[in-house]
């Protein structure tokens, strides 16, 4: 086997995944190190895709040319869109998984990337020279060279698994944890420090008595992730169900507190606080005498189910005497109990925007490595760490995406100037301009930066430029166009929303709560044949664009006039080596923060804690000069 290659990433979860097709997609020569070639993008623990702020990372993880959002697609066995009752800011798109074949479609993908290739065994150790990082070293005693190397080692690194009094090394149930890089990583000056997470145990379907559960449904309009627009099968949805905990259920468990790994102080490491196990919610929500449930089913090809919500690493009996209290499971079996794990973790205000360490040059850090949780939010790690890693090697400007382009721009800032202390999560209240960063306008903001990188694949540009023209066409249709009374207010009174008494211009009408463009194309053919003469692949991308533009128009605007003023900061950019602790102007916290972190513009700098406004125009007033 050839040892010298491009980017070498470390570890095979839902980041270096990402990684490894991206930098291979960009034309680099990728080796991929991964413990287990069996558990590629092994959905851990729940088999989902997206959610809240999660699905428009994946849309946005498409719309630069990742392969996430079309894997889900092709392997989506329930799909629905929530908040869709809160505005087009907060729809979500998520999808049900399935969890045999989405890790083995993700495998073979990278097995027919050109220039990728895998190697099953774990990296003990980073090769650096110069401060540089030039390969990787690993147990079997090899050494492999490369330009740069992505660590993304998700829970492995001195993973151990607790349940109950029985806690053993272990990066997942079933698989050994990586013990030596964490501590050679440390002996280099890196910070390292724990966090917990858990999931659910796994139960049998047939042991449950789902006429006792509330069906839940997928949506009747399917939709999907990718802009690519090409499902490659026909779906027949799965449901899913909803069951309840109950005060007796509640007792039950507080039985299991004394052995508690986490209330006994075995676990050391933070929970994730919107993710809590059944056990925490109860000691914290202690008022509650019972919490939703979801049962969500695991795969077509096998009869197991995720019970959502129900994790937990108390003793196994304890666990399931509580599962055969709630009402449908009073014969369910277990399959695998729920756990937790407790992992090193690396703080990641030690990394630059583009996910590169400030200790050694030419090492990246991506998905839990980082603090983070969720496959969205280390997928889109992963894909970045590549991109940014590749245009390194090829002395090119790093693509660092804006708060105000994207989640991920969020999510990457937050991390970096804001650290964490906690498994990070991402929600649409962490982005300040959630109406500009929707999920149906991602390939908008990204594909053309993609393609102007070389990831981004032409097709991508054709299709997004054909939906912007046959939008801004329709627009301008409604915008310049006349409805008249007759026409339309026998469809307006069936809407309870008041009659016109004279022809208004169709935008104008759709600007109603009310009224939605379907209403409209039901009386107006020409507005109707305008969209249907679309391909049917691109007609409700199109629809639901032009809705919302219209709709939002006057809330676009405003935000987007408060980025412009905020770019200005954005631009204002400060040197590596600035020396802070020279102004005595500003407060000793933070000078103390500034040097810690290092921001790269005033506007990142702005958003560290401790760093006051006085402060900001201290530096302003000083970078101006």
């Amino acid at each position: 086997m050839n040892n010298e290659f491009d980017v070498i990433v470390v570890g095979g979860g839902h980041a270096g995944s990402e990684a490894s097709f991206v930098a291979s997609k960009m034309g680099a020569k990728v080796l991929l190190i991964t413990q287990n070639l069996n558990t590629i993008a092994a959905l851990s623990c729940n088999p989902a895709m997206g959610g809240v702020a999660k699905g428009q990372i994946v849309r946005e993880i498409d719309a630069m040319g990742g392969y996430s959002g079309i894997n889900t697609d092709n392997n989506t066995i329930q799909f629905r869109m929530l908040n869709a009752s809160k505005g087009a800011a907060m729809l979500s798109p998520r999808a049900q998984v399935d969890n045999v074949m989405f890790p083995l479609m993700w495998r073979r993908q990278l097995e027919s990337m050109e220039n990728l290739s895998m190697w099953q065994d774990e990296v003990i150790d980073i090769i650096i020279k110069n401060n540089k990082a030039i390969g990787v070293k690993t147990k079997l005693g090899l050494c492999f060279n490369s330009k740069a190397v992505i660590l993304t080692n998700g829970t492995f690194l001195c993973g151990r698994i607790h349940v109950g009094k029985v806690n053993y090394e272990g990066g997942r149930l079933g698989e050994e944890a990586s013990v030596s890089l964490s501590e050679n990583m440390r002996q280099l000056g890196f910070i390292t420090q724990k966090l917990k997470t858990g999931t659910p145990m796994r139960v049998e379907g047939k042991s449950i008595d789902f006429s006792l559960l509330t069906e839940q449904k997928g949506d009747e309009n399917l939709g999907q992730f990718s802009y690519l627009l090409k499902r490659k099968k026909t779906l027949k949805q799965q449901s899913c169900f909803l069951a309840y905990t109950s005060s007796q259920v509640h007792d039950i468990l507080r039985e299991g507190f004394k052995d508690s790994p986490m209330f006994q102080g075995r676990i050391q490491g933070k929970g994730p606080r919107y993710c809590p196990s059944i056990e925490d919610k109860i000691e914290r929500f202690s008022d509650k005498d019972h919490h939703q449930l979801f049962v969500e089913p695991e795969s077509l090809y096998t009869d197991l189910y995720y019970i959502n919500g129900f994790s937990s690493s108390l003793p196994l009996d304890v666990q399931y005497k509580a599962l055969r209290n709630i009402k449908g499971f009073e014969k369910a079996k277990i399959v695998r109990p729920g756990y937790a794990i407790e992992y090193d973790y690396f703080p990641p205000t030690q990394l630059e925007p583009t996910l590169e360490t400030k200790q050694v040059e030419n090492l990246y850090f991506a998905g839990q490595i980082n603090g983070t949780t969720g496959y969205e939010e280390a997928a889109c790690q992963g894909m970045m760490a590549a991109i940014n890693s590749v245009l390194k090697i090829r002395e090119k400007e790093p693509l660092i995406l804006k708060r105000s382009e994207a989640y991920i721009g969020v999510l990457i800032d937050d991390l970096v100037t804001k650290g964490t202390n906690e498994p990070y999560r991402m929600f649409t209240s962490r982005a300040e301009y959630r109406i500009l960063l929707r999920q149906d306008n991602a390939d908008e903001r990204l594909t053309e930066k993609s393609f102007n990188i070389g990831l981004a694949e032409k097709e991508r540009m054709q299709l997004l430029d054909k939906k912007l023209s046959a939008s801004n066409s329709a627009i301008d249709y409604m915008k310049t166009t006349n409805i008249h009374p007759e026409t339309i207010n026998p469809v307006l009174n069936g809407l309870a929303t008041p009659e016109i008494i004279r022809p208004e211009k169709i935008s104008r009408l759709l600007l109603r709560p009310q009224v939605r463009l379907a209403n409209l194309m039901n009386v107006l053919p020409e507005l109707k044949e305008r969209f249907e003469k679309l391909p049917r692949y691109l007609q409700m991308e199109v629809e639901n664009l032009c809705e919302t533009k219209i709709k939002y128009e006057s809330y676009i605007i405003k935000e987007q006039e408060v980025v412009d003023r905020i770019n200005k900061y954005e631009s204002l950019y400060i040197r590596d080596d600035f020396d802070y602790s020279r102004l005595q102007s500003l407060s000793f916290e933070a000078r103390e923060k500034l040097s810690q972190i290092r921001p790269k513009t005033i506007a990142q700098a702005s958003r560290i804690s401790g760093v006051s406004p006085a402060d900001i125009a201290v530096l302003v007033l000083y970078i101006s000069r």
